[in-house]
């Protein structure tokens, strides 16, 4: 019974998570317009399916390389830096702004991406997949769109270390999947915690910029 009530919690979370912390995450930026939303909806549902379906790109076996790259590509960076990266091909062509909020977009681009991927991750009862992973998606999204912002509106040497942040940040959060699945918990826990650095960061300066507006 105790097995299958946390069986039950972890895939609520895995599945519910995304959609309640975009939420929040609207509610301290304020925007009333939401560039490019039906896009990020459709082509996340999409592409969601069709990983469903395809399967792995990647076979892991043990825990080294293959299975970091299995980590950047299948589970925790590439899901992420996807709508960032559609994000920029659509700011080139004007679909929209290059001003646009890109984390906004990435979240809603998840939401279908969070829920098809429950679907699967649910019957392997690993709490690393089921709730660690929805956290990683969130600080890479929000510290990607946290460097992308400071590059935008920097000048200067800062926009090569924000271009190298937003780089950095999907690739920590794959390694630090990568440590908790090879059981090197201290390490993994490290690793994730600085992951989630720059969003602390962001929320903080969302809050500040609220209460002074």
């Amino acid at each position: 019974m105790a097995k299958t009530a946390s069986i039950l919690l972890m895939t609520l979370f895995c599945f519910l998570w995304i959609p309640l912390f975009y939420l929040f995450w609207r509610s301290l930026n304020d925007e009333s317009a939401l560039e490019g939303g039906t896009w990020a909806l459709l082509l996340g549902t999409i592409i969601a399916f069709f990983r469903f379906f395809l399967g792995s790109f990647v076979d892991a076996g043990g825990f080294g390389l293959s299975r970091w790259v299995s980590a950047c590509i299948d589970i925790v960076a590439l899901p992420v830096a996807l709508p960032f990266i559609i994000c920029v091909v659509f700011a080139l062509f004007r679909v929209i702004s290059p001003q646009a909020n890109f984390t906004n977009y990435a979240f809603l681009w998840l939401i279908p991406v969070a829920a098809v991927r429950t679907l699967g991750w649910s019957a392997q009862n690993n709490p690393i997949l089921l709730m660690g992973v929805p956290v990683l998606w969130t600080a890479i999204a929000v510290g990607m769109g946290l460097f992308i912002r400071f590059a935008q509106n920097g000048w200067g040497l800062i926009v090569i270390p924000a271009i190298l942040g937003a780089i950095a940040v999907p690739l920590v959060g794959a390694t630090a999947y990568w440590a908790l699945f090879s059981q090197r918990g201290l390490l993994g826990i490290g690793l994730m915690a600085l992951c989630c650095v720059p969003m602390l960061v962001s929320i903080v300066m969302a809050f500040f910029t609220k209460r002074q507006s």
